[in-house]
């Protein structure tokens, strides 16, 4: 395996071409240009892409992104690209954590330094960790697959060969959206090397076994079917549209950057915790980095593809089938459906489950200093 350094370096003609298409943008018609009931708020997406076409500078956020110590692997035949900011203190716990969609590597920019470094943010040297932060296979920085069959179980054997590859035989993992469901595979089929899985979020995917027995499951358990359904019947057509049918998705959000901003700004609106002022949270040009780094990747088909690779190797447990390495989790209060702890329980070993104050769908943005303090209290019994 060979690993280099990695500097994001968007080409001019990359830009001309993008500010040729927002002057260019043609809007739809809406019966309500005020209102996210139909979809994107038409007024918002106005916004948005008046300020991506006058007043995000790019250039200056591919420099602060530049600041981040980033690299490329070759893993297995695909591409990956990582941060790694090792840690500041006695012993640092090495610890991978995976972004989902539609985010990237991004996310995690304020909470690198408060788990790399938290003596310096008023916490213990003692719980310092040394971060890898891949991108998933097609997202942000890291090419596009050439092949099918690369899902979240494939994606957990590149992070297990990526962190060998570093040095790290033992470590910990973290994620939410896809990226709990990669935490979770890592956790079943590499558990040897796994110190412990932190999750800020529990897959629709997963299934623990039931036998058969509908009388099993409990009145929580039941509720949370009922509100996944609910959930997949009015706010699910974006992930059935996933994975299902990919590649029409992809020749509309490819060619078109108001498209792409609306399909993703969102769900940005739908799952963060905001009280109406999405911006207040997620200013503009942090939404637009996000967006922007999907843009110039050019690989918003394997995206979104990722979808389909995972409804065809689900999440699914055999009875009596065991996942023992210790397990943690955090529920954000404006998170989408989340089951209850014995749904999990049934087959993880839990040892932490946590309610959070504030927070939704993309906590590591959204509230860094809480998940960062969530990871430190869960790993720190683990260290030992």
């Amino acid at each position: 395996m060979s690993i280099r350094p990695f500097q994001l370096a968007v080409s001019t003609e990359q830009l001309d071409d993008l500010h040729r298409r927002l002057r260019a943008l043609r809007l739809p018609d809406t019966l309500a240009a005020d209102s996210w009931d139909d979809g994107t708020d038409a007024v918002f997406l106005q916004r948005l892409l008046e300020h991506w076409s006058n007043r995000f500078d790019w250039r200056s956020q591919e420099r602060r992104i530049n600041r981040m110590p980033q690299f490329l692997a070759e893993i297995d035949g695909q591409t990956i690209h990582f941060v790694h900011q090792r840690g500041v203190g006695p012993k640092p716990l090495p610890l991978i954590i995976t972004h989902g969609w539609p985010g990237s590597f991004l996310e995690m920019e304020r909470l690198l330094p408060l788990l790399t470094d938290p003596a310096k943010y008023g916490g213990d040297a003692a719980d310092a960790f040394d971060v890898v932060v891949p991108s998933l296979p097609g997202y942000g920085c890291s090419p596009a697959p050439t092949r099918a069959g690369i899902s979240s179980k494939q994606v957990a054997g590149l992070w297990a060969s990526l962190m060998g590859e570093l040095g790290y035989d033992r470590f910990g993992a973290q994620g939410g959206d896809i990226g709990a469901g990669v935490s979770m595979w890592l956790a079943r089929n590499h558990g040897p090397h796994l110190i412990g899985a932190h999750l800020n979020y529990i897959p629709g995917s997963f299934r623990p076994s039931l036998e058969g027995e509908q009388s099993a499951l409990s009145e929580d358990e039941q509720g949370f079917l009922a509100r996944s359904a609910q959930f997949a019947a009015i706010e699910g057509a974006y992930a059935t549209l996933h994975s299902t049918k990919p590649q029409t998705l992809a020749f509309a959000l490819a060619d078109s950057p108001a498209g792409l901003a609306a399909w993703i700004v969102e769900k940005f609106h739908a799952w963060v915790d905001h009280s109406g002022d999405l911006e207040h949270v997620v200013p503009f040009d942090t939404l637009l980095s996000d967006i922007a780094l999907y843009w110039f990747s050019g690989s918003i088909q394997a995206t979104l593809r990722l979808y389909k690779e995972n409804r065809q190797n689900p999440l699914i447990f055999e009875a009596g089938e065991r996942v023992e390495t210790p397990l943690g989790v955090a529920v954000f209060p404006k998170e989408i459906p989340m089951p209850p702890r014995s749904w999990v329980e049934r087959v993880f070993n839990v040892q932490r489950w946590e309610h959070m104050p504030r927070g939704g769908h993309f906590a590591a943005l959204e509230q860094p200093d809480i998940l960062a303090e969530e990871i430190r209290e869960f790993f720190r019994p683990l260290r030992r």
